[in-house]
């Protein structure tokens, strides 16, 4: 085996291994078989960058960012990607090792892989965490803080070298170069690692402490993004709620320096991704803010993995049952429609009866719309591994029991008839219809052409299931078209919740209070104006011009946010268009001709 950090060192001045010049674009990601049939030159297998690589992604959404950006490098440097494993030179495996059966799969894949004599690449959080396995003799490996150098490992790997960088060093950058599965969805890591030191997890084996990126980093990719066309960012990490406090911030801040840079008009989305009860307790009240500004969802993911103290203590997670509680009961009751999702561990070491009941009856109190239901799994390495365990029929037993009591639930119930706006972002596996989440990350299928992805819609709650919700496409939202429903407006002000306001960078203008108008406009929609913004004169007179808009079949594009622009549409809709003004020039020029041979004429007589 050699090290590819030692290949480095004994470079001698020349360039390392695999270190070319990304390809030209027309070049990249070109498949083999596609060179041959447009004319390029058919490639050999020993020239680096012309091979096909199979990516396969075990575990949570930061490994899915991961790969992601292991792609993009792979593709800027001329490889092409594929999803079928068997067309492809070589797999890159990326593991997560927080569950005994994802890191089955894995071993599975490697088994698969040596027998059809592919080369392989394995990356993530299993070779971090325990890079001695003996499932990993012989294979190339690449550490979680090192994905910026994949295309080293990769070019060496072909070229028949074991290879392996895990030393950890600085955090990857945020700019390079990325394919993303869903090209509207951006996975953003803010931090690494976490503060933790559960006893039956094994991720902080393998990611390592606290570890964030800066405010303005993290902002600067936002922006990117967002100039790229992504319509949801998905902030990740092992816990979102543990950001910052290791360089002197925290996640309140970040959210707040995020929610600047989105669109006013509400078309990119920000989710807040997992974040463990003790870090949050603080910042409660600022985090509902954010939660409740019209371009952050209104859901968070809160695993409380257990109703019972003992067990919480055994897991040394750090909080109790009361402030969990305390952590949803207040983020219910400050943000209208919030949405929660848990974690439940079944089985762990020395629960009781007892303590099952307690989280039965949790889960009953709350009755979430999701619960992540696992069994213990004994992580080697790990405290828990080394206590007590339950019988395995009794953790199967518990866990059948709460997946049972989570589904008698009905969450969706009483949705039938609702008017709500959704952002459609995938196609839902049946192929036919798209995928949509409300404000509260409610999952609403529509049916609509693909062309639909990655717009905001207005639609029409048509049927609910246990498991699913039916909507019925009313409009497509156009950029700066800030729709709402009406339905959802009564009076002066917003009836029912932050998300049927119009995007403002102020977060206190989406709660609906008494200094936010809402304004009907003549396609049935809403745009929120506040009492004390300029623009809202323009508004009301775009209004009231409604059925001269009407009138003249569409000609004019819905007004935007700028205040001068607004004005222009008004006039606009007064004078009827160009055409109109063109014709009225007409008659004007038509009348003044005649007045004027009138009077020649009359000259003449005299």
């Amino acid at each position: 085996m050699e090290d590819i950090e030692d290949l480095l060192l004994g470079s001698s001045g020349r360039s390392p291994p695999g270190f070319r010049l990304p390809l030209t674009p027309d070049v990249v990601g070109v498949n083999p078989k596609q060179r041959r049939r447009s004319g390029l030159p058919s490639s050999t297998p020993k020239i680096p960058g012309t091979q096909t690589i199979y990516i396969k992604t075990f575990g949570c959404s930061h490994n899915q960012s991961d790969s992601e950006y292991m792609a993009g490098q792979l593709s800027a440097f001329g490889y092409a990607l594929t999803d079928v494993p068997d067309e492809a030179d070589l797999w890159l495996i990326n593991t997560c090792t927080v569950k005994s059966p994802s890191q089955s799969s894995m071993d599975t894949l490697l088994t698969r892989g040596k027998i059809a004599k592919k080369p392989l690449v394995v990356a993530g959080c299993v070779p971090q965490g325990s890079r001695n396995l003996k499932e990993l003799q012989g294979i190339s490996i690449v550490g979680v803080q090192q994905i910026h150098r994949v295309v080293e490992v990769v070019e060496e790997t072909l070229k028949g070298h074991e290879v392996r960088i895990l030393t950890r060093k600085t955090l990857p950058s945020l700019d390079l170069p990325k394919v993303r599965k869903n090209e509207f969805i951006e996975i953003l890591p803010i931090n690494v690692g976490c503060l933790g030191a559960c006893t039956y997890c094994k991720t902080k084996h393998a990611r390592g402490h606290l570890g964030s990126y800066t405010v303005e980093s993290l902002v600067g990719r936002v922006k990117n993004v967002v100039a790229d066309g992504v319509k949801e960012i998905w902030l990740s990490s092992e816990d979102t709620g543990a950001y910052g406090r290791d360089i002197g911030v925290n996640l309140p801040i970040l959210l707040n320096a995020i929610v600047e840079e989105l669109p006013t008009d509400g078309s990119t989305m920000l989710r807040i991704g997992m974040t463990n009860p003790p870090y949050i307790l603080e910042h409660l009240k600022d985090i509902a803010d954010v939660l409740r500004h019209p371009c952050v969802y209104s859901f968070l993911h809160v695993p409380i993995q257990s109703g019972s103290d003992a067990v919480l203590s055994a897991m040394n997670r750090e909080y109790t049952v009361a402030e969990f509680r305390k952590v949803v009961d207040t983020l219910t009751e400050l943000v209208p429609g919030m949405q929660i999702a848990t974690d439940i561990i079944c089985g762990f070491p020395g629960e009781t009866d007892e303590d099952f009941a307690h989280t039965v009856n949790l889960v009953k109190d709350y009755q979430f719309a999701q619960v992540h239901i696992s069994q213990f799994y004994p992580r080697p390495g790990t405290p828990a591994a080394r206590m007590k365990k339950v019988a395995s029929n009794v953790v199967k037993n518990r866990s059948r029991e709460l997946t049972a009591v989570f589904e008698s639930f009905t969450p969706y119930a009483g949705m039938e008839g609702k008017i709500e706006r959704i952002w459609i972002t995938d196609i839902a596996t049946d192929g036919i219809h798209l995928v949509g989440h409300t404000k509260g990350y409610i999952q609403v299928l529509v049916v609509g052409s693909e062309s639909m992805r990655g717009s905001s819609a207005i639609v029409k709650i048509t049927s609910v299931t246990r498991w699913s919700v039916f909507g019925e496409v009313i409009e497509v939202l156009k950029p700066n078209n800030i729709g709402i429903p009406k339905s959802d407006c009564e009076g002066p002000s917003c009836a029912s919740s932050a998300e049927n306001c119009a995007c403002s960078k102020q977060p206190e203008a989406s709660a609906c209070s008494s200094d936010v108008t809402c304004c009907a406009s003549p396609d049935n929609t809403e745009v929120i104006v506040s009492k004390d913004d300029p623009r809202q004169a323009d508004h009301q007179r775009v209004n009231h011009a409604g059925w001269l808009r009407r009138k003249t079949k569409g000609r004019l594009e819905t007004t935007d946010s700028k205040t001068v622009q607004a004005r222009r549409t008004v006039h606009a809709v007064v004078w009827g268009g160009p055409i109109d003004t063109i014709l009225l020039g007409g008659i004007i020029f038509s009348f003044l001709t005649i007045v004027a041979l009138m009077l020649y004429l009359g000259l003449m007589k005299k």
